[in-house]
């Protein structure tokens, strides 16, 4: 959406092209890639701006093959991942960000209706690489292993792939049709999966089984808990078993008609809004913090409460008497911490349900020589997410970390390239990162005013009484309207700006795709160029340099 420059470019009819100006300069211009912001925030290190720009031309199938080449679970990123990418997009100063995990989903979709699969090309290495966990970081490692050529095997302890996308994440937030279609591409690729097979003696994968490297990426399945003095307590859940119940069980959880979930972070969200879809008249949280604390996304607490879910800040459960739940109301003192105020309340209720967080059962490792632990269960890795076992790597929940998907997903692929390079007997050294391209390097004269398309959602009242997808996706038309919002920041698109800009015709095309170039001799230094870019892809350095 560039708009046409507002004047015309003339030259004194007495100029000559031939007057060289480059010895007037104390600065120059030159050409440069900068690092798009969403690309810099993405956990998964994806080229975003790369894939959106073939989106925008509306080729669909590259733009896929460019977002496979990082994230092999499009369709499912698409949807539960938290896209901080677009809390980093610098259209947001403009209007609003682009709408990246909706083009994202919308491409996923594009490759199950057309067959697309990812194209690469890896001379087989003759090495065998062990996973241990089917869940995002591991399908990630080992679709990024296959495509550099290793032979991989996944084991998972679990009846079914997928970790906690698909024992953690409901259904009206991932159809496990999407899950089950990107996890089986991955297969199709020729990785073996192994399902209810728990993986106890890691030395015996090396010695016995002859792998050559394993990466451990279990999930945290293991539900925290809390001391709650209780004369008589009802039904007390934890919301990890809730969830899997939904997943495993012939029959859904009877959680009765009030429940309470105590807990403020996105799974306390979801458990709360399965119990209104189970049928729970009255579906209450109780947290501790104020919803400025909370460690959910505000989006979770809003849909929640959009579907009939109550939510009761600043509250602690204190004593529990069968039904009745006592509550302590709390304060935030000035350094955000919740203290506690001596008022109490009280609220009825059939069922409580933890969500106070999980943990990850590393009692596997323990018997590893040079494997480090601690309290909490998390391993300690180095620069290359390798234990203190040469050949064992971790990632995904089980290394310190925020706990997402797309985390996750990244962590599997930094993974393989350090494997990769393990096995080679190489390093693998992450390419330095060009400058971060900000807004005030942009002129966003040229853009128009287009405000994110909105994704249609489902009616609150079928919200409530099913398990269908809550946030649809984008059409085509939609689509190609919401990956062209891109601004290209930091990378030029071959606008032409500088060359109609240029008053010394010191910028020369070099033809499509190939961009331009300075031709110094001609060039005042008058930086008319950088002023105009509209995407910040030049910039002024001493002449000296």
């Amino acid at each position: 959406m560039i708009k046409p420059l507002p004047f015309a470019i003339t030259l004194d009819p007495g100029t000559s092209l031939a007057n060289q100006t480059g010895s007037w300069r104390t600065e120059k211009p030159v050409y440069l890639d900068r690092l798009p912001p969403c690309n810099n925030a993405c956990p998964a290190g994806e080229n975003i701006q790369q894939w959106l720009y073939h989106a925008e031309e509306g080729d669909y199938f590259t733009a896929w093959q460019k977002l496979m080449e990082d994230n092999p679970l499009p369709g499912v990123m698409g949807r539960v991942c938290y896209h901080p990418c677009e809390d980093a997009c610098n259209r947001v100063q403009l209007d609003e960000a682009v709408g990246i995990h909706a083009v994202e989903r919308f491409l996923g979709r594009q490759a199950w209706e057309h067959g697309w699969k990812p194209e690469f090309d890896a001379n087989p290495s003759g090495k065998r690489v062990l996973v241990v966990g089917a869940g995002p970081s591991g399908l990630a490692a080992a679709y990024h292993l296959t495509r550099l050529g290793h032979t991989v095997t996944i084991r998972e302890a679990g009846p079914m792939a997928g970790g906690m996308m698909r024992f953690g994440i409901p259904k009206y937030r991932l159809p496990r049709d999407v899950l089950d279609y990107e996890i089986q591409r991955i297969l199709d690729m020729g990785v073996t999966l192994e399902l209810n097979t728990r993986v106890d003696d890691i030395e015996a994968a090396f010695t016995n089984e002859g792998f050559d490297a394993l990466f451990v990426a279990v999930g945290a399945h293991l539900a925290k808990r809390t001391d709650i003095p209780a004369h008589a307590a009802g039904k007390i859940f934890d919301a990890v078993s809730v969830l899997r119940d939904m997943e495993t069980g012939a029959e859904p959880p009877q959680l009765g008609r009030r429940v309470i979930v105590y807990g403020g972070g996105n799974t306390a969200m979801d458990v709360a809004r399965t119990a209104k879809r189970l049928g729970a008249d009255e579906s209450m949280i109780v947290y501790r913090r104020s919803r400025k604390e909370m460690p959910a996304h505000d989006f979770e607490a809003t849909e929640a409460e959009e579907e009939g879910v109550m939510i009761h800040w600043l509250r602690t459960i204190k004593q529990i008497d069968e039904t009745t739940f006592t509550v302590e109301k709390m304060e935030i003192d000035e350094n955000g911490r919740p203290q506690p105020t001596g008022e109490f309340e009280t609220i009825e209720a059939d069922t409580l349900i933890l969500a106070l967080g999980q943990d990850v059962d590393t009692s596997f490792l323990e018997r590893t020589p040079g494997v480090e632990i601690a309290g909490d269960g998390v391993v300690s890795v180095n620069d290359q997410m390798m234990t203190g076992r040469a050949g064992l790597f971790a990632g995904g929940d089980m290394v310190p970390s925020e706990r997402t998907v797309t985390v996750a997903v990244g962590h599997g692929k930094k993974a393989a390239r350090h494997i990769d390079a393990w096995l080679k007997g190489e390093a693998y050294n992450k390419p330095d990162k060009p400058e971060i391209a900000t807004f005030d390097n942009m002129n966003t004269w040229y853009y128009d005013d287009a405000p994110q398309t909105e994704q249609p959602a489902l009616a609150v009242v079928r919200r409530q009484s099913g398990f269908d997808e809550v946030l649809q996706g984008l059409t085509e038309d939609n689509a190609l309207f919401e990956a062209r919002r891109c601004l290209s920041c930091g990378n030029c698109f071959e606008c032409d700006n500088c060359y109609g800009i240029c008053p010394d015709n010191a910028v020369e095309k070099l033809g499509p795709g190939n961009r331009f170039r300075f031709k110094y001799d001609y060039c005042k230094g008058c930086g008319m160029c950088v002023a105009e870019c509209p995407c910040g892809a030049i910039k002024m350095v001493p002449e000296d340099i």
